[in-house]
């Protein structure tokens, strides 16, 4: 089932995501709708607070991404093939490498794009669908796709990034998200 994607301005977008254990209600459910609304909306990544659920979930699929790359720009990322991975209770054990900008857009913040600076590599201690413990290290494009999963998890946007000028020049169209002034191709739920 799509699911409706939370919009700017929703408290739960603020709020740092509890761990769950294997027994949360619904688990394969909402992972299974979780997929599906991020395909339906084209994202390459939907984490639980933008479906409305203040929890330690997330998914990532950015094998698209890598597999639509031109054979030159695949040289931008070496050893980043994608990945299609369920993230549960992710937290960071230490990021790795040079800063590096890239455009960033998100699912609750429609047709909002800045770049935004993240590190190259990333390594998260999480367990998978199946509750299994995985710790691992991500790099390129898959690392960042992560890194904007996780700010979600812990209650921030890719817009805290940016510097306060650019932020303030977003304000209007920040203001009319949140009061539901945009149109998307995809549902959304709007702060009361």
């Amino acid at each position: 089932m799509i699911l409706p994607i939370v919009a700017y301005g929703h408290p739960v977008l603020r709020k740092v995501g509890e761990d769950i254990t294997p027994d949360y209600p619904e688990l394969k459910t909402l992972i299974a709708n979780m997929w599906e609304t991020m395909y339906a909306s084209n994202g390459v990544g939907i984490a639980a607070p933008q479906v409305n659920k203040a929890i330690r979930l997330f998914v990532v699929d950015s094998e698209q991404i890598i597999n639509n790359l031109e054979d030159d720009e695949k040289n931008d990322y070496p050893g980043d093939n994608g990945i299609k991975e369920v993230f549960i209770n992710a937290h960071i054990v230490e990021t790795g490498g040079d800063d590096w900008a890239y455009n960033e857009g998100c699912l609750s913040i429609p047709k909002v794009r800045e770049d935004v600076n993240r590190p190259e590599t990333v390594t998260l201690r999480y367990v998978n669908e199946n509750f299994e413990p995985r710790q691992q290290t991500f790099t390129g494009v898959t690392a960042r796709v992560i890194l904007h999963e996780y700010d979600h998890i812990d209650g921030k946007l890719f817009i805290d990034h940016l510097k306060p000028l650019k932020r303030r020049m977003l304000k209007s169209k920040l203001d009319d998200i949140s009061k539901g002034k945009i149109r998307v191709d995809y549902k959304m739920l709007f702060p009361k």
